[in-house]
């Protein structure tokens, strides 16, 4: 199984920190965003990563992370050149998936809890997806996890609902079997012009092959200037108690 860091788009959100900055190279206590997606990933069991950037921002990537060395990773690079969606970014790796599982994770996520259980269990799947869910309290804000009537499977993924059907939300770390990128290719553009990355993990659902972990430590969204903020004080408890 290979690693995956979609770190592509504008940072509209942080504006205008990122106006010539890639929104992952702001700093997080001592280390840039980037660093902590990849150190996930890492701390999962997968070290062969591939970095999907915009084009305006893959020699600021380059020139901080290198070869991944001093990481301990093996780093690769792609660009998405528009940024047309989560799922658009993942179908820019099939090469780099060589036809194998893959790890996904949002660049400007950051995770308290180890992922490796998730992922390691993933391996022995003969085929299906897997997501990282966590419970918040404002789940409208995101992709929202509706259960079936007995609580033990996800039965629909809703995209930022007004009445949330509960308080799980989809994290950005998720795990694909290699089929991902075929069906990728079947997914129309939504009403904004993108390929959902909930479309792609209704796919599963509706398949009965999507299973899920529940994070119960901190997960953060770094993406805007409140999170971003919070992900600051987090980090530097954790790391100077």
């Amino acid at each position: 199984m290979k690693g995956i860091v979609l770190a592509g788009g504008f940072g509209t959100r942080l504006m205008p920190l990122t106006k010539v900055i890639n929104k992952q190279l702001l700093p997080v206590y001592n280390k840039p965003l980037i660093y902590y997606p990849i150190l996930t990933l890492k701390e999962a069991g997968l070290k062969e990563i591939l970095i999907i950037s915009g084009p305006g921002h893959a020699g600021q990537l380059l020139d901080l992370l290198g070869s991944g060395k001093e990481l301990g990773v093996d780093l690769n690079y792609d660009i998405q050149e528009e940024p047309k969606g989560i799922a658009h970014g993942l179908a820019i790796a099939e090469d780099f998936a060589d036809n194998g599982q893959v790890a996904l994770i949002l660049g400007d996520n950051i995770f308290e809890d180890n992922l490796k259980k998730a992922v390691d269990d993933f391996k022995e799947q003969a085929k299906g997806a897997k997501i990282i869910i966590k419970r918040v309290a404002d789940p409208e804000r995101f992709g929202v996890v509706k259960f079936n009537k007995k609580g033990d499977k996800i039965a629909k993924i809703i995209e930022k609902p007004k009445r949330p059907p509960s308080n799980w939300m989809v994290t950005g770390f998720y795990l694909y079997d290699n089929r991902v990128f075929d069906i990728i290719r079947g997914l129309k553009p939504s009403a904004r012009g993108e390929y959902e990355i909930t479309d792609l993990n209704n796919f599963y659902v509706k398949e009965g092959t999507m299973g899920y972990q529940k994070t119960k430590g901190v997960w953060i969204d770094a993406g805007t200037f409140d999170s971003l903020l919070e992900a600051n004080i987090f980090v530097s408890k954790r790391d100077c108690p």
